[in-house]
């Protein structure tokens, strides 16, 4: 089933700001909360929906890539990262967009209101993670037609000795006395309505419901360290110089069993030595003689897929584009794909023997040696015109 555009669902327009989108979403989210609708999967599922939208139209970049891509532009391994959304779950939700409700920070937007307590993992407040990014390098080919890379990221990692727990042993933690273990605090205030009660964080944990009172000597209680990682990342046939991909959950560690970031991957195009992208097409300047010009040939021309033979007409004229259909870049996500272009040059010598001159100064005067623009022969512009329509 096709994901319905993110404006639609929402409710916005292109051309709404920030401020609008990030009031649409709320709308939506208090709309369709699971407080709410207590055991409704249609509301669920449109409540994620929701966020999933505003995750990427309230980001810049993702926005922008969105805007030019749609759907397609969320590009990424095949374990869902995409733009980000594809994978959320409420947890994410929660924890990702709890300033949209103010409070506790990633708690339900109902708390203040139904007295709920704030939740993420385990009825704590979990932590996340740092976003990375790196820069991958692509050839033409790898581009065309999608490749695996393993590269070596270093990050934060889970702390071995302690398994992030930040603990020297399992003896070192108790509970918090403030929270009593909630990890969460609440107020009453006295209102001309009546009685208010807001849930916050609380203070002296952290929301972790535990303090540690002896922290391991490894990582100082943080539970992390430095580390190296080595990730595999498929990249989709059709992606381009400056398109981003992102793979869920392969950022930096978070503190406590916390929610890992994400790794953003930067796409880079390594120069061709003979071939030039445009968009999906694949440019190839050939130079032949004009002695193959005239009498035709049959030259061998590189292409994404290694050597091909074309045939040039008697006759052919500098300027004109031959084309071998579907051996261009695919689109991402797509069946489609480009087409080579080759642009036909004719070469001139620029020195000749004694020999060579006198059967060309010969040939001059032939009436089919001398040259009768536009007789046959279209426009460079034309034939380009032609093409494209």
């Amino acid at each position: 089933m096709a994901k319905r555009d993110y404006y639609d669902i929402l409710g916005v327009t292109r051309s709404s700001s920030a401020e609008e989108i990030k009031k649409a979403y709320r709308k939506m989210a208090i709309k369709y909360h699971p407080d709410k609708n207590p055991g409704d999967k249609a509301s669920e599922e449109n409540f994620k929906e929701a966020a999933e939208a505003y995750e990427v139209l309230s980001n810049p970049e993702k926005k922008k890539r969105y805007d030019q891509f749609g759907h397609a532009g969320g590009a990424s391994s095949p374990n869902g990262g995409g733009y980000g959304g594809g994978h959320m779950n409420m947890e994410d939700i929660f924890s990702q967009f709890g300033d949209i409700f103010g409070g506790g920070g990633g708690g339900s937007p109902f708390d203040s209101f139904f007295g709920g307590q704030q939740q993420t993992r385990g009825g704590r407040r979990t932590s996340r993670g740092s976003n990375l990014r790196i820069k991958v390098k692509l050839s033409l080919e790898e581009i065309a037609k999608g490749v695996e890379k393993k590269v070596k990221v270093n990050k934060q990692i889970v702390c071995d000795t302690c398994d992030g727990s930040g603990a020297k042993d399992k003896s070192s933690f108790n509970t918090c006395s403030t929270c009593n273990g909630s990890g969460a605090v609440r107020r009453v205030t006295n209102t001309i309505l009546g009685q208010m009660q807001t849930t916050s964080t609380c203070p002296t944990c952290n929301g972790e419901g535990t303090q540690i009172t002896s922290k391991c000597t490894v990582c100082n209680g943080d539970g992390l360290s430095r580390g190296e990682e080595t990730i595999s990342i498929n990249i989709p046939a059709g992606v381009s110089e400056g398109m981003q991909l992102s793979m869920s959950g392969k950022g930096n560690a978070a503190p406590r069993g916390g929610i890992p970031g994400d790794l953003i991957i930067l796409i880079e195009e390594t120069p061709h030595d003979s071939l030039k992208r445009e968009g999906n097409n694949v440019i190839y300047d050939l130079h032949i003689s004009f002695i193959d010009a005239t009498i035709g040939a049959s030259v061998e021309v590189p292409t994404i897929d290694g050597k091909a033979k074309i045939k040039i007409e008697p006759g052919t004229q500098g300027g004109k584009i031959l084309r071998l259909k579907g051996k261009g870049i695919p689109e991402v996500n797509s069946y489609h794909k480009g087409d080579q272009l080759i642009y036909v040059n004719i070469w001139t010598p620029k020195a000749l023997s004694k020999d060579e001159h006198e059967i060309l100064d010969r040939l001059r005067e032939s009436p089919n040696f001398k040259p009768q623009p536009g007789k046959n022969e279209k426009s460079f512009f034309d034939k380009m015109k032609e093409y494209f329509e």
